[in-house]
């Protein structure tokens, strides 16, 4: 069962039972805009454990704001009681749940009217008490009541404005736009992680480029992420970088972010130049140019800063940082040994991730893609087993030489394994040679 039956059957189910129940917000907003809905909900007038008796294996995840969990198979869909919520004393959820019987109280606690809506699968009828079909006729993200009032119930919802303008192409409308200014400085009272995967849903859903010049133009972007902000201004070398200041470049490259790119991808490619602004030389003398000394290095230490005050996953943290470490690399791999090419064409997410990041690079500045072109040649003709062939010796055998274990081990399988991927050794025999060679010019 797909998620729009199950949730259809919900509402049937309970009509059935003798209560309401209508499918309620994005999934409503997605359909009648012609698209399809990532996930449905359900609002009804039927309290949890009424919800809980007709649908026995449901998930009380949430239970305490009304929510009850109705799966089948692997789709699951979550069953709301009609509500009104009373005070946000932690900025995000609730004080205190009061239950209704009217659809139009649960309408006006929610966030945007085009969100508000609510639509009855028996006869497609729309149940709209807040204005969300003529918002989006005309294309606009408005806060349901008093602006200042919604964003102070959860100020992440300030973001979710800047999301929703830019993934439907919408204005967000002016009184709304007006409170998400005035409270912009309140954003970080949201907990980080909430603030990531925000973050990540606007750098991720294509458009990453006006999500991200709303939340400047919103002052949201100087609160959240001040360091990507710093990049306004800062003017690069028009013979590398005729597109102009750090700041354009790195909205030209989100511009390139296709919708679904990965999320290290997308975060690699706005922090890439992250170590540019701390870093600015102007030109020293005629001739001269502006530079950035070090700023890969300074770029990356941000980075990581960045991603440990967002709470990302180690793994997630190295991977954004092995991006923006590595992504001026490409200019060398011309000049580079086999080994050297072979082993950076082994980056984790080499090809998705660390090729796809220099493309957009190239393509929102200076247009030569020369080095990429390359790299793909070589992708193409160089079976995975010659990239990463498998090691002709290990520790063990060099134990089995008569060298202890040691710092020197490390050393000595690197400088084996580099010529054989030089091409410069080929066989377990050459290999132990070497490395008898080696233990004698570099004993323990």
């Amino acid at each position: 069962m797909t998620p729009r039956q199950l949730a259809e059957s919900i509402c049937r189910r309970l009509h059935d039972a003798g209560h309401e129940a209508y499918l309620v917000g994005g999934c409503v907003r997605d359909l009648l805009l012609g698209r399809e809905p990532d996930d449905y909900d359900v609002a009804t007038n039927a309290t949890p454990d009424r919800v809980q008796e007709l649908f026995p294996s449901s998930l009380e995840v949430g239970k305490q704001f009304g929510v009850i969990i109705v799966t089948d198979g692997d789709a699951q869909v979550e069953v709301a009681t009609f509500r009104s919520d009373v005070g946000y004393t932690d900025g995000r959820h609730p004080d205190r749940v009061v239950y209704s019987d009217s659809p139009e109280d649960d309408a006006m606690r929610r966030d945007f009217t085009i969100n508000g809506l609510m639509l009855d699968p028996r006869d497609a009828r729309v149940l709209d008490f807040v204005g969300g079909q003529e918002d989006l006729r005309i294309s606009v993200v408005r806060a349901i009541g008093d602006a200042e009032h919604r964003f102070g119930e959860d100020k992440l919802r300030m973001v979710r404005a800047v999301r929703f303008a830019a993934r439907f192409g919408f204005q967000i409308e002016a009184e709304t736009f007006a409170a998400v200014h005035k409270l912009a400085p309140q954003v970080n009272q949201v907990s980080a992680e909430r603030r990531r995967d925000e973050l990540t849903r606007i750098l991720t859903e294509g458009s990453a480029r006006r999500g991200f010049e709303l939340l400047d133009e919103s002052g949201l972007l100087e609160v959240l992420l001040p360091d990507v902000a710093r990049m306004k201004g800062v003017e690069q070398p028009p013979e590398f970088h005729p597109e102009g200041d750090v700041w354009i470049h790195t909205r030209l490259m989100l511009q390139g972010l296709r919708a679904g790119a990965s999320p290290t991808l997308a975060w690699g490619v706005l922090l890439h130049d992250v170590g540019k602004p701390p870093t600015f030389a102007p030109p020293r003398g005629p001739g001269e140019r502006i530079r950035f000394d070090g700023h890969v290095e300074v770029g990356e230490k941000m980075a990581r800063e960045i991603c440990k005050g967002l709470r990302f996953s180690n793994d997630d943290t190295e991977q954004i940082a092995a991006l923006v470490a590595n992504h001026l690399r490409f200019k060398d791999v011309f000049q580079m040994r086999p080994s050297t090419l072979k082993r950076f064409a082994r980056l984790p997410g080499f090809e998705s991730e660390h090729l796809e990041l220099h493309r957009l690079d190239c393509q929102a500045s200076h247009g030569n893609l020369d080095a990429y072109n390359f790299v793909r040649k070589f992708l193409a003709e160089t079976p995975p087993e010659v990239v990463r062939p498998p090691r002709l010796i290990t520790g063990d055998d060099l134990q089995e030489l008569g060298l202890q274990p040691s710092p020197l081990f490390k050393e000595v399988l690197q400088a084996i394994e580099d010529a054989q991927l030089d091409g410069r050794v080929k066989t377990r025999e050459e290999a132990l040679e070497m490395a008898r060679q080696l233990a004698s010019i570099r004993p323990n």
